[in-house]
């Protein structure tokens, strides 16, 4: 990597988001990078909008700003597309990726007018398949990773085992859910 890449989550409480944001910064500082990963708090509660933010660079990181201009925008809840400009200073030269079942034509007239790369994956099918709950942070997690180039699906994969066996020490049946998550987001990513 030889620039900073900024990327901006978009969920709703309880979703994961921040949680996927920080998982990010954990996992790419385990490679050697250096991160920020924060959340931008507004009304805390379940299932209001929530932004978490992340700055991933192979040099020291000095700007500790709110990201106004991202090259990457994640939407893990897609009805957000209805109410909250998601590509508001996003990159043109960056990407969106959404969580949800429908075509990328479906979904690319609610951007605004934004013309740059589009991706979908399925993080509701892909979690209720691995896990048996809709935990969509997993998912749209190793989507980004996988549109962003931020890090190889090798470390990354071998950093997320290593996290989640940590975490889940005491519910190691949950590693291997999360796990096939990972993977199958990389490959169903479109």
């Amino acid at each position: 990597m030889d620039k900073t890449i900024e990327i901006r989550w978009h969920g709703r409480g309880g979703q994961g988001a921040k949680t996927a944001a920080l998982l990010l910064a954990d996992v790419a500082f385990n490679t050697g990078m250096y991160v920020q990963g924060f959340p931008e708090y507004g009304p805390e509660r379940m299932g209001a909008p929530i932004t978490a933010y992340n700055r991933l660079s192979d040099k020291e990181i000095r700007n500790h700003a709110f990201i106004y201009n991202p090259d990457y925008v994640v939407v893990v809840d897609e009805t957000l597309l209805h109410s909250v400009n998601v590509t508001s200073g996003l990159n043109k030269d960056g990407a969106v990726v959404v969580n949800t079942a429908k075509s990328k034509e479906e979904i690319r007239p609610l951007l605004n007018g934004y013309e740059g790369e589009l991706y979908t994956v399925d993080a509701r099918k892909i979690s209720m398949e691995t896990l048996g709950k809709y935990f969509p942070n997993s998912p749209m997690l190793a989507a980004i990773v996988k549109v962003s180039g931020v890090m190889s699906q090798q470390d990354f994969l071998e950093q997320m085992r290593a996290s989640y066996q940590h975490k889940f020490a005491k519910k190691p049946e949950v590693i291997d859910g999360n796990m096939q998550a990972l993977e199958r987001a990389f490959s169903e990513v479109q």
